[in-house]
């Protein structure tokens, strides 16, 4: 508890999406279910606000499960990422003209958005050329190889997972967990992480730490989702 209350940056889930606008792209940490801001995402799909989002994510979870949910509930305008049909209704959504898709191979997915935090413009890259992904984008050659220009990717909102934060904002991811979540907060304006546990400032060992405080904007504790067998399992309300 007394780390609690010397934790400038933590706010309640409530709070800290109320700086997420109605329109604004968001950088939504996770690979398949794995690493995913769970109570963030459902107090977004609970709020009549904050709609006609454009989320950038890996995948749009599962149905009715992480970024799922926020699909069900109309806040997703269009979706940026790599898989999909791990969805069946991001796929509905589509075929039915609700949702707009943009698909990005996910290697350069993930340089994309690293790019945008490092504050590059874009990079070119051979993956994609000559498929249907490559088209209206600038093609050029190198050492008689064919490259597309990728964009970098930045976003006005970052909604990141992690293990455990300190009282100051440093983070530590629980394995494959960290996936995305890391280069997501380079790469946006607001920085919110979603959190299982915190510490006292000078508890974590610093070789562990990935994402220093100073990229850290909120923290939210996740007080509504526990660890089961590996998975996380809504808590009994």
């Amino acid at each position: 508890m007394n780390e609690l209350l010397n934790c400038k940056k933590l706010k309640t889930a409530e709070q800290a999406i109320a700086f997420i606008k109605d329109g604004d792209r968001l950088l939504v940490g996770g690979f398949g279910l794995c690493g995913t801001p769970f109570t963030l995402i459902d107090t977004i799909s609970e709020q009549d606000r904050a709609r006609n989002l454009t989320v950038v994510s890996n995948n749009l979870g599962e149905s009715g499960k992480g970024l799922g949910k926020l699909l069900l509930s109309k806040h997703i305008k269009k979706a940026v990422g790599s898989y999909f049909t791990s969805n069946r209704d991001a796929v509905k959504a589509w075929k039915n003209g609700e949702l707009d898709i943009e698909l990005i191979p996910q290697g350069t997915l993930a340089e994309a958005i690293r790019a945008g935090g490092a504050g590059i413009a874009g990079f070119y890259t051979k993956t994609a050329v000559g498929t249907m992904l490559a088209e209206d984008k600038e093609e050029r050659i190198f050492d008689s190889e064919r490259y597309i220009f990728i964009r970098s990717i930045r976003a006005n909102v970052a909604l990141i997972k992690a293990k455990k934060a300190d009282t100051m904002g440093n983070l530590i991811y629980s394995k494959t967990a960290r996936n995305f979540n890391p280069m997501m907060a380079t790469a946006a304006d607001l920085v919110i992480a979603e959190v299982d546990e915190i510490v006292e400032t000078g508890s974590l060992d610093p070789e562990r730490i990935v994402t220093p405080h100073s990229y850290v904007d909120i923290i939210v504790l996740n007080d509504r989702y526990e660890k089961v067998g590996g998975e996380y399992i809504e808590c009994s309300k």
